[in-house]
């Protein structure tokens, strides 16, 4: 145990002397959970939408309306003589709404009232967005209308849970939280572990009396408490600073949060482990962490769209794990019976990551 913590001490030391590693490990997180929390949204608003109304009546300038006050879309008026196709190909507007003529004349007899929308679909999520909020505006619309709702029409009322106002906020800081945490601690130590192995001063580790375990094990331990530090502050910063609160337990989060370190850390270990020199450690933590931990940990669309040949690599990897735990604390708060298995499972890849790091060292260490 002396070992371990002499090396931890060793390491802590190198890292105090190199300022610029130090600001990457703890700053860094927290510039980066800031811009991505709040440069991302899953809000679409401003669209640009085209009207073009026909019957010019009251009614209609009501239903035009309803579109100028949703924040959703942003109304472009288009004259009567043009063609709303143009104004796609133009870029003037995502979408072009068409009033008929007789639109007002056919609500109040009764009678169906049709309307056109042509949508720009180069962007399938923005199509889909737009097709579904204009069907909304109409049905609030129609409803507003006296006498047009049939007494034995079905009336559907939805109730938003977790998360009511549909702030992206709730949605995106969580998932920033755990991707900045994902990629600059393997980073930090891959880079610690080639560098001796560029140097050649890992062959005086290999001749002394340390052991791999024990010379990795203090690695990581330094590394891990640095991570710790790091966590603390970009928790406070999304609580204190981007309006996030626990909900629930807090134990499931505190624990996979241990759990998490200690993978995330000993993944990069491994990958430092088999990086012959720190340019090659940089390209394959930045390739390996920034790919699995940005587009296959579930933090900007579920796992559940990937392609089945794919999905089994977020199966390996750790933020995808934490991801479900963190969210799961600060929306859900499903607390142990929610989360158990996740934090079960990184404890596991932890210990599988550690003993691919271990073994891959040992064999080195005999071979010198």
């Amino acid at each position: 145990m002396r070992r371990i913590l002499a090396q931890a001490r060793k390491e802590l030391i190198q890292l105090r002397r190199d300022r610029l590693a130090l600001v990457m490990a703890i700053g860094l997180p927290l510039v980066l959970l800031f811009f991505l929390g709040n440069a991302l949204s899953l809000t679409v608003k401003n669209i640009s939408i085209v009207v073009q109304d026909l019957d010019q009546t009251p009614l209609s300038r009501q239903y035009t309306d309803a579109f100028r006050n949703s924040i959703t879309f942003r109304v472009v008026p288009l004259a009567i003589a043009s063609r709303p196709q143009s104004a796609l190909l133009s870029n003037h507007g995502r979408a072009a709404l068409i009033i008929p003529t007789h639109f007002e004349r056919d609500l109040q007899q009764g009678q169906t009232a049709k309307v056109q929308m042509l949508v720009d679909a180069t962007d399938a999520n923005t199509a889909n967005t737009i097709r579904g909020s204009v069907a909304a505006i109409s049905r609030s619309f129609e409803s507003g209308l006296h006498g047009r709702i049939d007494s034995n029409t079905i009336v559907l009322e939805t109730r938003l849970w977790f998360n009511p106002g549909r702030k992206s906020a709730m949605y995106i800081v969580p998932g920033a939280f755990v991707v900045v945490l994902s990629l600059l601690p393997p980073l930090l130590i891959a880079l610690a572990m080639s560098r001796e192995k560029e140097g050649k001063t890992i062959l005086q580790v290999y001749v002394s009396g340390i052991s791999a375990r024990e010379y990795l094990l203090g690695k990581i331990l330094a590394y891990y408490l640095l991570m710790s530090i790091a966590l603390v502050l970009a928790f406070v910063q999304a609580t204190l600073v981007m309006g996030l609160r626990l909900s629930g337990d807090p134990t499931p989060f505190i624990v996979g949060s241990l759990a998490f370190m200690f993978a995330t850390v000993s993944f990069g270990a491994m990958l430092g482990v088999r990086a012959p020199d720190q340019v090659s450690a940089i390209q394959l933590v930045q390739l390996v962490s920034f790919v699995l931990a940005f587009l296959l940990s579930g933090f900007i669309f579920p796992l559940s769209n990937l392609p089945h040949q794919i999905r089994w690599v977020s199966y390996i990897t750790p933020a995808s794990y934490y991801m479900d735990i963190v969210r799961d604390a600060f929306l859900r708060g499903g607390g142990w019976a929610a989360e158990w298995k996740q934090v079960l499972d990184l404890v596991i890849l932890g210990a599988v990551v550690y003993t691919m790091a271990w073994m891959q060292l040992r064999r080195m260490q005999v071979k010198a």
